[in-house]
C-alpha cells in the first residue's frame, strides 16, 4: 500500500498537534478528516466562537472537520464511518470511547507527550518540569480502554534542560512527537498494519499528569528552593504560577536560584542588591520575571525600580 491510499482521519485540537497534521498533510498522506473539538466561545461575554488551530488549518487544506459535543452520538459514529478510515491518528485530544477507537481496520494510535507508563495524563509536559525530570520523550501507542494504558509502538527520549521552561520543552516535543507520528504511519504502511506493539510494563512508582487548575498553579513557598524554581519553570509561560503580594495576585514566570541559605519564614520577601528574594526552606530564591493583576509581565528590577519611584 502507498501513503496516498492509506486513509487517515486526524484527531487532534491543539497547536501542539497542528505539527503532526501539517507532516501527515505536506508529506503526501491521505487525510480524508479531521475530528477537533467544537468552537470555543471567547470575548468578554462569550459571543466570539475561536475554532481549534488544527480546525484553521484543516480549513487551509480543505480537509473535512468533524466537531462532535458527544464522541458516542451516533450522528457523527455515521459521518466518521462515511470515510472507511484505514488507521485514525490522535494527537492531543480527548479520550475516545471503544465505537470510535475500534473503528479502523488498523486502529487509531495516539501520540502522548511523555515516556509512558510514566505521566499518564492531560498534562505530562507540565509535570515532567514540575517534578525536576531531566529527561521526558514521545510515545506512539494503540488506544484501548483506559487513559493512556494502551500497547506501546515506539519511544522517543527528549533532554529537559535545568533553565528550560514549559514552553521550550512543548516546542520540542511538538517537533519530536510530529516526527514520531510519521515514522509510526511509514511502520502501520510498511508491515500492512501488523504493528508491533509492546504492553506498558509495570511500575511501582508512577507519576500521574492530571489536569492543571487556577489553585494548581499556586506557589507553595514551604518547599525547598529547587522545588519552588521547578514548580515556576514547568507553569511558565502558560498557565503561569502565582502567589499572592501586598493583597493582590503576582504571576511568576521566572526564578533563579542563589544557593543562598536563609532561615526566614518561607514566603519572606526582601530586596537586596536590587534583586527579588523570597525564602523557601532552605535557601533564598531570586524572582527574576513577573505581573501583577492588570499589569504587563516584566523583569524584577523593573518592578523594583517602579516602586521606589512611586515613594
Amino acid at each position: 500500500m502507498e501513503k496516498n491510499e492509506l486513509k487517515i482521519v486526524f484527531m487532534g485540537t491543539p497547536e501542539f498537534a497542528v505539527e503532526s497534521l501539517q507532516r501527515l498533510v505536506e508529506g503526501g498522506y491521505n487525510v480524508v478528516a479531521v475530528v477537533t473539538q467544537p468552537d470555543r466561545p471567547v470575548g468578554r461575554h462569550g459571543s466570539v466562537l475561536q475554532p481549534s488551530a488544527v480546525k484553521v488549518y484543516a480549513r487551509q487544506h480543505d480537509i473535512p472537520v468533524l466537531q462532535p459535543l458527544k464522541m458516542k452520538d451516533e450522528a457523527f459514529l455515521e459521518e466518521l464511518r462515511s470515510y472507511d478510515a484505514d488507521l485514525q491518528v490522535v494527537v492531543a485530544f480527548r479520550m475516545l470511547p471503544e465505537a470510535v477507537w475500534a473503528m479502523p481496520r488498523f486502529g487509531t494510535f495516539n501520540v502522548h507527550a511523555a515516556l509512558l507508563p510514566q505521566y499518564r495524563g492531560a498534562a505530562p509536559i507540565n509535570w515532567a518540569v514540575i517534578n525536576g525530570e531531566t529527561t521526558t520523550g514521545v510515545t506512539t501507542f494503540f488506544l484501548d480502554h483506559q487513559i493512556d494504558t494502551g500497547r506501546i509502538i515506539m519511544q522517543k527520549p527528549f533532554d529537559i534542560p535545568d533553565d528550560a521552561d514549559v514552553e521550550y520543552v512543548y516546542d520540542g516535543l511538538m517537533h519530536l512527537g510530529a516526527q514520531a507520528c510519521i515514522e509510526t504511519v511509514d511502520l502501520v504502511l510498511k508491515t500492512g498494519g501488523d504493528v508491533p506493539a509492546i504492553a506498558q510494563p509495570d511500575i511501582d512508582d508512577l507519576k500521574p499528569a492530571p489536569k492543571i487548575f487556577k489553585e494548581t498553579c499556586e506557589i507553595d513557598w514551604a518547599q525547598t528552593e529547587k522545588k519552588v524554581y521547578d514548580f515556576v519553570r514547568g507553569l511558565s509561560p502558560v498557565p503561569g504560577a502565582w502567589c499572592t503580594f501586598e493583597g493582590s495576585t503576582m504571576k511568576v514566570y521566572k526564578t533563579q536560584k542563589t544557593g543562598l541559605s536563609c532561615n526566614e519564614a518561607p514566603g519572606t520577601m526582601k530586596t537586596e542588591h536590587n534583586a527579588l528574594l523570597v525564602a523557601t526552606t532552605d535557601n533564598w530564591l531570586e524572582i527574576k520575571e513577573l505581573q501583577l493583576a492588570g499589569k504587563k509581565r516584566m523583569n524584577a528590577r523593573d518592578f523594583l525600580n517602579g516602586k521606589v519611584n512611586k515613594r
